[in-house]
């Protein structure tokens, strides 16, 4: 397949001019059908080259200061630093306040987070799937900012939409147990299934927190195949990344 140019979105959202932040769709990388073609994930059973390759082309494009710290997604609450990462890269959530090293977080229908502060002195970047949304792994990534959470600015990725995502009763349950405000996320379908809005999920949690400004989350990854990796619509298929660093 020949090279092509990796297709990103940016953010609409007011942080300082040294906050960088993309996200990748799935144009312009190398890998054959059913990951193409920018996949990003080593774990979903491309070429290994390709992948390789398709990181190298984002770095270009990008212009990243550096190669990105790729996480071990486990769907938890962990949150690493960049500047204390040695050894294991399992975690949800990658955070800095150095410049030049590149969060980045994967997903394929899950919401990803990118978070900054107003100063432009820390940013981070959470992968949120459901169980570490209901987790807590939001807060998580806020607890590691120093700054009231009025300073704190939060962009919701593109993530699998509120009219595609169906989840059973027990995942309504366990948000609704700890803030009711969550039942508005939920519409009934059909029988012990809801139709869930993670964006609002999300929001709820981060106006709990807070936050002093919140953007994004009017994708649909799973619709929206032209553009988007969506696990959900495909089974096998590749990921996109969301990355933020400080310039």
């Amino acid at each position: 397949m020949a090279e092509q140019q990796p297709v990103l979105l940016t953010p609409e959202w007011p942080a300082p001019r040294s906050i960088k932040a993309v996200m990748t769709t799935r144009h312009g990388g190398m890998s054959k059908p059913p990951y193409d073609s920018l996949n990003l994930g080593e774990h979903v059973g491309d070429d290994l080259q390709s992948v390789l390759e398709n990181r190298r082309l984002l770095v270009s494009v990008a212009n990243l200061p550096s190669m990105p710290l790729w996480l071990n997604q486990v769907h938890g609450t962990n949150v690493l630093d960049c500047a204390a990462a040695i050894g294991s890269n399992m975690a949800d959530a990658v955070t800095t306040d150095r410049p030049q090293q590149v969060c980045v977080v994967m997903t394929a229908d899950c919401l990803p987070v990118l978070l900054c502060n107003r100063a432009g002195t820390r940013v981070a970047a959470v992968h949120a799937g459901w169980r570490g949304l209901a987790e807590g792994v939001i807060e998580a990534a806020l607890s590691h900012f120093d700054d009231s959470a009025e300073q704190i600015l939060a962009w919701l990725g593109p993530a699998i939409g509120p009219e595609t995502f169906e989840v059973g009763a027990e995942v309504r349950e366990r948000f609704l147990h700890d803030d009711l405000r969550a039942s508005g996320a939920f519409v009934a379908g059909r029988p012990d299934h809801w139709m869930a809005d993670i964006y609002q999920l999300a929001r709820i949690r981060l106006e709990r927190a807070g936050v002093g400004f919140i953007g994004g989350g009017d994708y649909c990854t799973v619709t929206d195949n032209n553009r988007f990796f969506s696990y959900r619509r495909d089974g096998v298929t590749g990921r996109m990344a969301s990355l933020i660093w400080i310039e």
